[in-house]
């Protein structure tokens, strides 16, 4: 039986540079004189490519046309200095998150950098596959949080894509349209997809001598974070029964728990939770040899620890 590479999908939430463990416990970012932004991936949180920008019209003066600078870490000190983006009456621009992703969780999830000495109002869309849009809120004054349950977005899909579009509110200013220094996102998640025929045999939970290359590959991964919950989800092709299936995956789920706690030091900050799916959630149908193998797999996120939610509740 032919079996596909393996297919790691880094959908970041919580990531750092090099490849052992530091110290990722989030950073504050001042909005204003007297408040800041409390951000759990630091500097990690913010959007990292342009992928589309349309200037509006009437335009802004050209030095503050650079779609560059809204992207990575604000670094707005004063409205003189074309350190940010003004999109324009009506424009649009498009970022991508590269290095994470981020999730409707529990708080709030987007927060605009809008600046200058008026707050444009603009509306604010996200992609998981840029093409598939939704609405996801409006800033406006001084709202430039975006809480993704208020337009009730899944809860389960990644998205990696934000379109913000100018309102035409302020037209005629030097730096026309929204001014927007930074865009990031609070809740983020590192999601790793393997295809289980690189871990184990058919129909085995006994993990294969040459899993490990790939193994070390994922724990260096979530290594770069220093503590988190790690939510491990078994899955596998529709070939027999519903309850072998989700034996099958739970019993996978373990295994590779049992490999990563190894690994990571039984020490280590993290938590870890286990859900067997067995065949319920296919990626594609289960109608060739090629899906089914698609559809055997193990998926992990990584998550904020639950330190983090829980200082959320008792904000409330």
């Amino acid at each position: 039986m032919r079996i596909c590479p393996i297919l790691i999908l880094i959908t970041i939430l919580f990531s750092a540079s090099g490849s052992t463990a530091q110290e990722v416990t989030g950073k504050s970012y001042k909005i204003d004189r007297y408040k800041s932004i409390y951000l759990p991936l630091g500097t990690l949180s913010f959007a990292d490519s342009i992928v589309h920008f349309r200037l509006g019209f009437p335009e802004p003066l050209q030095k503050y046309t650079d779609s560059s600078q809204c992207l990575h870490e604000p670094n707005y000190k004063r409205y003189q200095d074309p350190n940010f983006l003004s999109l324009g009456c009506g424009g649009t621009v498009t970022v991508a998150f590269t290095d994470n992703g981020f999730m409707n969780l529990p708080g709030d999830d987007l927060y605009v950098f809008e600046v200058g000495p008026s707050r444009e109002p603009a509306s604010i869309e996200i992609s998981e596959n840029g093409t598939d849009w939704f609405y996801a809120g409006k800033i406006d004054g001084g709202k430039s949080v975006i809480d993704l349950a208020d337009e009730n977005i899944s809860t389960e899909t990644v998205f990696y894509f934000v379109r913000v579009t100018d309102l035409k509110n302020l037209c005629k200013s030097k730096s026309a349209g929204a001014d927007i220094d930074a865009i990031a996102a609070i809740t983020s998640v590192i999601k790793l997809s393997i295809n289980a025929d690189v871990l184990f045999d058919v129909d085995e939970f006994t993990l294969k001598e040459t899993a490990s290359n790939t193994l070390d590959t994922l724990v260096a991964t979530i290594q770069k974070v220093d503590k988190a919950t790690l939510l491990i989800e078994g899955h596998t092709d529709s070939d027999g029964t519903d309850a072998y299936n989700k034996t099958l995956s739970e019993n996978r789920c373990y295994t590779v728990v049992d490999r990563i706690r190894a690994l990571l030091g039984f020490e280590a900050n993290y938590d870890y939770e286990i859900r067997a799916f067995g065949e319920t959630r296919p990626k594609v149908l289960n109608d060739s040899e090629e899906n089914k193998q698609i559809n055997r797999r193990v998926e992990i996120t990584v998550l904020p620890p639950k330190s983090y939610f829980e200082s959320l509740k008792n904000k409330d």
